[in-house]
Parts: C-alpha cells; sequence; structure tokens
C-alpha cells in the first residue's frame, strides 16, 4: 500500500504537471497521437466498412485482414516502422503504426453495423422509391451507428495503451514517465504514469459508451424498453379474476 499512496503522492504534486515535460503537457501529446490515429484510421476504415457492409462484397477479405491485423506485435511494428522510415522521420511512422492498428476494430464495426440490419428494413426503404444512396446514409448509417462507436470505442482504447510505446522512441506521451521511472528506479513515477494512463483510457472508454447509448435511434431505444408495468398489472387481474371465479 506504501507504493500506491506514494503514487498517488506522486500525481498530486503539483510540481510534476508544470513546464515542459509536465504532466498536461504529457497527457496532451497522448491525446494528440490518439485522436490522429483515430481520426486517419476512420478515413480509411469507415467507408470502407460501409462499402462491404452495404454491398455484402468483400467481407471475407475483410474478416480475414482485420483478424490478422489484431495480431501485428505492437512494440516490434513500432520500431520496424522507426527504422525503415528513418529516426528523423519518427513521428510520422509510430502514426502509422497505430493507424494500422487502429483499422481492424473501426472496420469490423462498420461493416456490422449495417450487416445485422434487417433486410425487410431495406427492402422496404427500396419499395418506397429510396434510392441506394438514400439507404445508406438514412436507414443504414444511423441504424449501423451504435456498432460503428463500438468499433471506435475498441480502438481508441487499444491506442492509448500503445501510444505510451512513442516514449522509446523518445516521441513524448505518458509513457516517458514509465522509462524514466525504469532508468532510475522510481517505482512512484512509474505506477503514477501508469495509473494516469488507465484514468485516461476509462474516460474515453466512458465516453464512448455515453455515445453508443445515444447513438441508438429514438424509435428502436422505443421498440426495445419494455413494459412490465402493463404486463404485471395484466396477470394480476388475470390472477384476481380467476379467484373470483372459484
Amino acid at each position: 500500500m506504501n507504493l500506491f499512496s506514494d503514487a498517488f503522492a506522486w500525481l498530486l504534486d503539483g510540481v510534476n504537471w508544470e513546464g515542459s515535460g509536465g504532466l498536461i503537457q504529457l497527457t496532451g501529446e497522448h491525446l494528440w497521437f490518439t485522436a490522429l490515429a483515430i481520426f486517419f484510421a476512420s478515413v480509411i476504415a469507415v467507408p470502407l466498412g460501409w462499402l462491404i457492409g452495404h454491398t455484402g462484397r468483400g467481407r471475407e477479405w475483410a474478416v480475414g485482414v482485420s483478424g490478422a491485423a489484431r495480431a501485428l506485435p505492437s512494440f516490434g511494428l513500432v520500431f520496424l516502422f522507426v527504422m525503415l522510415f528513418g529516426v528523423l522521420n519518427r513521428g510520422p511512422a509510430t502514426v502509422f503504426v497505430l493507424v494500422l492498428l487502429a483499422i481492424p476494430p473501426i472496420l469490423a464495426g462498420a461493416y456490422a453495423g449495417l450487416e445485422v440490419i434487417d433486410r425487410r428494413t431495406i427492402d422496404a426503404a427500396r419499395a418506397v422509391g429510396m434510392t441506394e444512396w438514400q439507404i445508406l446514409w438514412k436507414v443504414e448509417v444511423p441504424l449501423g451507428l451504435p456498432l460503428l462507436l463500438g468499433g471506435l470505442r475498441s480502438a481508441t482504447l487499444q491506442v492509448v495503451a500503445t501510444v505510451s510505446l512513442a516514449a522509446f522512441v523518445n516521441l513524448g506521451g505518458l509513457g516517458l514517465p514509465i522509462i524514466a521511472g525504469i532508468a532510475l528506479r522510481d517505482y512512484d513515477r512509474m505506477l503514477g504514469a501508469a495509473i494516469l494512463i488507465i484514468v485516461l483510457a476509462l474516460t474515453l472508454d466512458a465516453v464512448f459508451a455515453l455515445l453508443e447509448t445515444y447513438a441508438v435511434p429514438r424509435g428502436v431505444r422505443a421498440a426495445r424498453s419494455p413494459e412490465p408495468r402493463t404486463t404485471s398489472t395484466g396477470r394480476r387481474a388475470a390472477v384476481a379474476e380467476s379467484a373470483t371465479t372459484t
């Protein structure tokens, strides 16, 4: 418990948050790399996923590529692409790796969100004269948004954890205090930075969970909501009538 109390004391020390290399700056760098990776991965994966989900073509290819990409070792990829791009281009190399890691869950969420839609809903949209473009934007995208956000949620959590590796190529982020703590055997700093990364991940997870909840269309939420009061009242009335008859 002393280690945890010392780690929280390190976190609560205002000196560690101030100036260049302070926790405010490192947290900003961590979020910046995360946002860049999710943005570029979304630009690639979301349109491709919607195309696969709408047309039904290329699903096997997407599943295979996504599964293979999930098995890639993050740490090895960072060093591999830094060596390939050159040390001076370590920033783009690291972002490229983060984008590679973020694409599979976003791609899966994008096409799965469209695939789970009842085909009768799509047929009804075509029956009323909607074009394929209108079906995609007015029917499929709104109904598939919760699963897409689920993919973004998974990708964001993975990227937040992996951004810590950027410190190994001297790019900043909350991995820097961990590396410095290893070198100096400063366990308070290491644990404090790890706790901060966990808090950051849990905060982003909660934000996406909230977005997923409100992304469900109002009509779908109404259809899913149970009516226990009506059911129980009906049952009680039936029981009372039966008892009176007997």
